[in-house]
């Protein structure tokens, strides 16, 4: 789905995540991942279930209808791919995973494919990303 907002790629990635950590999702474990309030979350549940890309169970939480499991799944994929090249290059742990959230909505998807390719490569050379660490300067290395 080429016209999901970032916002409901952020729910629809929060409800997979949650899903594989709980084996569920509930309104309240969904607001949780996201720092959102229970009724912001129901409101966009309403509205990604008027969607079809998820099944919203008032009072029992929301599933992933296959629709809306593919792009959680592609979201998650590329919210991944791009916290790891970031924290194989040393970025700290809180960064990379902010920034990360930044860039998967951000990026084309042939830059993605490229950064997964290069990841693979780094993580076959160790002694690339051990390079880039001894590289980086020792407050950037304590940074955040």
């Amino acid at each position: 789905m080429k016209n999901l907002s970032r916002t409901a790629e952020d729910y629809l990635e929060a409800i997979l995540n949650v899903t594989l950590e709980k084996g569920y999702a509930r309104t309240k474990d969904v607001a949780c991942e996201l720092g959102l309030s229970p009724s912001s979350v129901v409101e966009m549940f309403r509205k990604l279930d008027g969607m079809g890309l998820i099944e919203y169970r008032r009072y029992e939480g929301v599933v992933l209808k296959p629709a809306g499991r593919e792009v959680a799944e592609a979201i998650k994929s590329r919210h991944d791919t791009l916290k790891e090249f970031l924290k194989i290059i040393h970025v700290p742990e809180k960064v990379a995973e902010s920034d990360a959230c930044y860039m998967e909505h951000e990026l084309h998807p042939a830059t993605i494919r490229q950064i997964r390719l290069l990841v693979e490569a780094l993580r076959s050379d160790s002694g690339i990303s051990e390079h880039i660490r001894r590289s980086t300067p020792p407050q950037e290395r304590r940074a955040a």
